[in-house]
């Protein structure tokens, strides 16, 4: 899978910056914050769409408030990392509602996941049931976190090009 940048200037970088950190904003309030007319924020707003550079947009929860607030990183370990077993493991994980990221790690064991549950019970049963039956899974060890220190999923968007 060969990926491409999309060459983004400041006016770009600015629109993603505002939303990454609130989604909701009106294009009017947009074009306001980042220097530009509607019109060609707008423009600039569609193309990045088109462009598949934003994806989607989408509400954020508080964990805590739902219940879901135990959250385990699980590296993975596989019995084989050919390219078919990755890509059965990939299709598997994405089955799984409790895995909310699954990273392929360089290192001495081949992926990690962040899963998070109602509580220790439930973990263990995502475990048993769901992550130590996914395909080619040789063995886990879970890292269970006790506080969250910073989880934001926001970091500034420089400009290329």
């Amino acid at each position: 899978m060969v990926e491409t940048t999309v060459a983004l200037d400041s006016f770009d970088a600015k629109i993603l910056d505002v939303l990454a950190v609130d989604g909701r904003i009106s294009v009017t309030a947009l074009a306001d914050r980042i220097g530009l007319s509607k019109s060609p924020t707008q423009a600039r707003l569609r193309k990045l769409e088109a462009d598949g550079v934003i994806r989607g947009y989408r509400a954020l929860f508080d964990p805590i408030l739902l219940g879901r607030d135990h959250v385990a990183f699980v590296e993975v370990r596989l019995t084989d990392t050919r390219e078919v077993a990755l890509t059965a493991f990939n299709r598997a994980v994405l089955e799984v509602p409790q895995i909310e990221q699954c990273h392929m790690i360089a290192g001495s064991f081949d992926y990690l996941l962040k899963v998070r549950t109602q509580g220790m019970t439930d973990y263990r049963q995502v475990l048993a049931d769901f992550i130590s039956t996914l395909p080619h899974v040789a063995g886990t060890s879970t890292y269970v976190a006790m506080q969250a220190v910073k989880e934001e999923g926001v970091a500034p968007v420089p400009p290329v090009g």
